[in-house]
């Protein structure tokens, strides 16, 4: 392309065209996806093992969302592969709210990586969601890294039918857990694995 005298290019000493150089593939080493990793267990250990959250400020009143939040027991779920839905029946149906979890071999406890929350359990993981773009890549970077993962899925039916209600339960999980995959924490721990997919 022809400039005219006196104009200025906008990408000085570069080449545009079609073939373009691919782009470097962003490799996240063992030690920074592992540090990762112990950030998050650092504060969902306690959570896991059942010890008053102490930065969690209760209130005056009390809340049934509170109470129905505390007797969440996320490791007495039963743990399903994340292909469940591809099963010929569910074992979940209605509403549900729904954690992605990984139990790194080196660490003492499970990672909550995801909370959602579904009118229809059978359903909601079946068609596009933003959560198995960051899962596979996640796996990816550790298999890359020679780290293994045992991700797995869990539903929580005793929920609210309502679906604000439901929403609210999600949103106050996902305000205890910070899990890094929802959008509301992935600042917060810097997640690597959204890059792509968001």
């Amino acid at each position: 392309m022809e400039t005219a005298p006196g104009q200025g290019h906008l990408f000085p000493n570069q080449v545009l065209s079609a073939e373009v150089a691919p782009r470097q593939e962003l490799i996240l080493s063992r030690d920074l996806l592992q540090s990762w990793q112990r950030r998050i267990q650092g504060h969902q250990a306690d959570l896991f093992q059942g010890e008053p959250d102490i930065a969690r400020q209760s209130s005056l009143f009390g809340s049934d969302h509170e109470t129905v939040i505390d007797q969440l027991k996320p490791l007495q779920l039963t743990p399903l592969p994340l292909s469940f839905w591809r099963w010929p029946n569910s074992p979940h149906h209605g509403p549900a709210v729904y954690l992605v979890m990984d139990c790194p071999a080196d660490l003492n406890t499970p990672l909550l990586l995801y909370v959602g929350e579904t009118i229809a359990a059978d359903r909601r993981w079946k068609g596009e969601h933003d959560c198995k773009a960051y899962l596979a890549a996640y796996a990816e970077a550790l298999a890359k890294a020679g780290l293994t993962n045992q991700l797995s899925i869990r539903f929580w039916s005793d929920v609210p039918e309502s679906t604000k209600a439901r929403r609210q339960l999600e949103q106050q999980l996902i305000q205890r857990w910070l899990p890094p995959f929802n959008k509301e924490t992935r600042a917060r721990w810097s997640t690597p694995f959204t890059a792509e997919c968001s």
